[in-house]
């Protein structure tokens, strides 16, 4: 009887441990931020979901939602590129719908089928393909893009739209672009491990949901690896850290590339709060 009562609580404990939306990046999908260190509470918005981004049984990357404005404030992940395709469906989040679905994300029309609800049951928590469709000079802009993702299905995991805000067609296309395919590489030469937070400044609504006024990213760049009987630790010693940012408004298609520490100082004025911290200790040496 006590075997059986042990192995109950080891499967609630399980199943528990694996919910994709979860109640802190403190102790659940550690692995996609500096130091197991998530950003500073200062950046949650008052109605957060904090997703285990999950695609075909693994988590892939990290996302700070928010439900009311129905974009993310921002996703974390590690740069890790490599070949792939991209996904021909979007996806949207179970758990934003109700916290006993599963946790995969799916399409809505699959959604639907399985739980007999509507796309606006969908979409009281979240964005739906709908948002999306009919946009005037706005594009479905990642915050985790799938360029950055190393294989088919971790790519695939970034066309989430609760990874999207609406992104100005000019920047998307132009700055941002030539930002994440050439300057992240360039930047991150070297680096064993490159942790990245992509995150967007709420500003004015389209409909149901915010188009942000800018859109920033920060990367904290560790070198060096140290090998165990086991296997080894990969960018164990943080050498170095940087930021770009960009307004998210008519035809802009500009990207300012500046410090960590220049872009916490921005981000603090724009969020209206004090002392934003994307990275444990600046990414320095601890």
């Amino acid at each position: 009887m006590l075997g059986l009562l042990l192995l109950q609580v080891l499967a609630s404990c399980l199943c528990l441990g694996h919910s994709e939306v979860v109640t802190s990046f403190k102790t659940a999908c550690t692995q996609f931020f500096y130091a197991q260190t998530p950003p500073n509470d200062i950046l949650r918005p008052k109605n957060a979901a904090r997703i285990c981004q999950f695609y075909e049984n693994n988590h892939r990357f990290a996302t700070m939602y928010d439900k009311t404005q129905r974009i993310p404030v921002y996703s974390a992940y590690i740069y890790k590129p490599g070949r792939g395709s991209r996904s021909d469906s979007w996806f949207v989040e179970p758990q934003l719908i109700n916290k006993d679905y599963r946790k995969a994300m799916d399409t809505e029309d699959s959604i639907k089928r399985e739980y007999k609800i509507s796309s606006d049951d969908i979409g009281q928590n979240q964005a739906i393909d709908h948002d999306y469709r009919n946009l005037v000079d706005l594009d479905r802009g990642h915050l985790c893009p799938s360029g950055h993702q190393p294989d088919d299905d971790s790519k695939w995991a970034t066309f989430t739209l609760t990874n999207i805000v609406p992104q100005n067609s000019s920047l998307n296309h132009g700055a941002w672009r030539i930002y994440e395919e050439e300057t992240m590489p360039q930047k991150a030469r070297n680096c064993d491990t490159t942790y990245v937070i992509t995150g967007a400044v709420p500003a004015s609504t389209n409909g149901r949901v915010n188009v942000p006024s800018h859109i920033w990213s920060a990367a904290c760049c560790l070198e060096g690896t140290i090998w165990s009987a086991a296997c080894c630790l990969e960018g164990t010693n943080p050498t170095r850290a940087w930021g770009a940012i960009a307004k998210n408004e008519g035809n802009n298609n500009q990207v300012t590339e500046l410090n960590l520490g220049r872009l916490e100082k921005k981000l603090s004025k724009l969020y209206g709060v004090k002392d934003v911290t994307l990275f444990k200790n600046s990414c320095s040496q601890q």
